[in-house]
């Protein structure tokens, strides 16, 4: 017994070692690369865009060396740590360096590719009628314009990035190829699954169960829609085309009798955010005070949240504009900076951020649906109470409708983003045209060969992630049904949701506190008290009328 301990006693003194000494290396590495990040996508400066590749590239380089991946596979052969936090920690790190044993050589060639292609998102501005235009522009002119002809070449605008990334694009893939199967993969995204602790056929698996539990809910949907649109553009609904849809995409449900833009019109979005957030019980003033919040030239155009430390500076970039939309993405990107927020900051370095991806997305979609939420808009927008209550079906509604076109929106980017990594030279602009078709009822335009599926930019710089919008999607129903039946409950639930510090409590207790130091699956147990599963989901999709 005495051995036994011993023997477990130095494996986890030398695991500390080796974690304290590779910590001190990493952590500041990596605030440096979140500053150069952060320029970057400001700015749009090309020296922040060179800084951040140079610092990514020496942060894999240091998980590529062979020597500490050998030293952390003998510890767990050995047996591993019976502390529970060195143990989570092992786990994760042999993760990190496997994906890494590649050469320098290679992780230079694609960080800098990387880098090359978020510029080139960062930069491109569209040209449409011959002028210059922002993506917020083309999104206005497909949500509000009546005319076809300029919505089809505003649709085709929001396209022409496609064209101009897709060959660094395909062998940036190749080369991500190459890359996981000299460490035993079978192609990159596999690899990016296993690693990032998500079961492929268990994600299918729950993906065609999406499929076929929407399926019905979309055609119908689908439908009724068709029907508004080919009556306002005056054509039969087998006519429509993908410029007929509110979005470059069709990602979002085009806003049918309630038209929420106008209640924004006259307010500050960080005012109403501050305001929701703090009655939760979170206080975002730092967080916006350090944000970059309106659009410029040269700056992102698309939005995120940012943990520069993994400790009290955290920030998000957006674009606002006073409309509904805006205001969504901005609840959404503070959904993400409440988890970073309240992570536990006595967590070990490795483990002080959230326990995966898609954990995060479900805090952010949570707080995302609210920009739609009757008891939301009556409450901190000031939307008269009866106008609010009068709109409440078609608020719910307009929700779950978004929902529901999200979810085969996802099922698009899932199934092309893994045929992409097991075959990028196949016919990739027919097989994207074949599944929009296929998931999204949405009709190909005649003719048309170019890479669209290209111009997606998660493809480019946020590789093997889209299935965590889904499963995030998945998660927020999820912590919804229980926040509403189990926490709260009672025929005020909704309106209690929407302002309790007890909402804002079992989050940070249950979901954010913890880090890292369990797992995803482990989180969502925890909080809710059983596995994730679609059921909650599908059924908030059950009731769209």
């Amino acid at each position: 017994m005495e051995l036994a301990s011993a023997a477990v006693a130095e494996r986890e003194r030398s695991l500390s070692q080796l974690i304290k000494d590779l910590v001190a290396e990493i952590q500041p590495l990596h605030l440096l690369h979140n500053e150069a990040v952060w320029k970057a996508n400001t700015t749009g400066d090309a020296r922040h865009v060179e800084e951040g590749a140079r610092l990514e590239t020496q942060i894999r380089t240091v998980f590529s060396r062979p020597h500490p991946y050998r030293r952390l596979r003998a510890l767990a052969e050995g047996g591993g740590a019976d502390d529970p936090l060195l143990q989570r920690q092992l786990t994760l790190l042999l993760n990190d360096y496997r994906a890494h044993q590649i050469p320098p050589a290679r992780i230079e060639a694609m960080v800098r590719l990387e880098k090359s292609l978020e510029d080139g998102f960062n930069r491109h501005r569209a040209t449409l009628d011959g002028g210059e235009v922002s993506d917020n522009q083309l999104r206005e002119i497909l949500h509000r314009s009546d005319d076809v002809g300029l919505r089809r070449r505003a649709w085709e605008a929001a396209k022409q990035i496609g064209a101009r990334v897709s060959e660094d694009l395909l062998g940036l893939v190749r080369l991500r190829n190459h890359a996981a199967r000299d460490i035993g993969f079978v192609n990159y995204y596999s690899m990016m699954l296993e690693l990032d602790e998500i079961d492929e056929a268990e994600l299918f698996r729950l993906l065609d169960e999406l499929d076929q539990g929407t399926r019905p809910l979309f055609r119908r949907y689908k439908g009724e829609l068709d029907l508004r649109l080919s009556r306002r553009f005056g054509c039969a609904p087998e006519e429509l085309r993908p410029w007929h849809y509110a979005d470059p995409f069709f990602q979002e449900a085009p806003a049918a009798d309630a038209v929420l833009d106008r209640v924004f019109e006259d307010q500050s979005l960080e005012g109403l955010a501050t305001r929701f957030f703090g009655e939760l019980g979170f206080s975002i003033d730092d967080v916006l005070g350090r944000s970059d919040l309106y659009e410029r030239p040269g700056k992102s155009q698309h939005a995120f949240c940012i943990s520069m430390d993994r400790g009290a500076d955290v920030r998000v970039l957006c674009n606002l504009r006073p409309n509904e939309y805006w205001m969504g993405t901005l609840l959404h990107e503070c959904g993400h900076a409440v988890f970073d927020q309240g992570i536990d900051r006595e967590l070990p370095y490795l483990l002080r951020v959230p326990a995966h991806i898609l954990v995060t997305e479900a805090s952010a979609m949570l707080f995302g649906r609210l920009s739609r939420n009757a008891g939301w808009l009556a409450r901190y927008v000031g939307m008269p109470a009866h106008e609010a209550a009068a709109a409440t079906l078609q608020l719910t509604q307009a929700t779950r409708a978004q929902l529901l076109v999200q979810t085969r929106w996802c099922l698009v980017m899932c199934h092309m983003e893994r045929a992409l990594y097991r075959d990028p030279d196949q016919d990739l602009s027919s097989l994207w045209w074949e599944l929009v078709e296929q998931f999204q009822q949405v009709r190909s335009p005649e003719g048309r060969s170019a890479p669209d599926w290209a111009s997606k930019i998660h493809f480019s710089v946020a590789p093997v992630y889209y299935q965590n919008y889904m499963l995030g999607e998945m998660m927020a129903s999820q912590l919804q049904a229980h926040l509403l039946d189990e926490v709260l409950g009672g025929p005020d639930r909704w309106e209690r949701y929407v302002r309790e510090p007890v909402v804002g409590e079992f989050l940070r207790a249950r979901l954010y506190r913890p880090g890292k130091s369990v797992d995803w699956q482990g989180t969502i147990r925890a909080a809710t008290g059983r596995p994730l599963g679609p059921s909650a989901f599908v059924e908030d999709l059950a009731s769209i009328q």
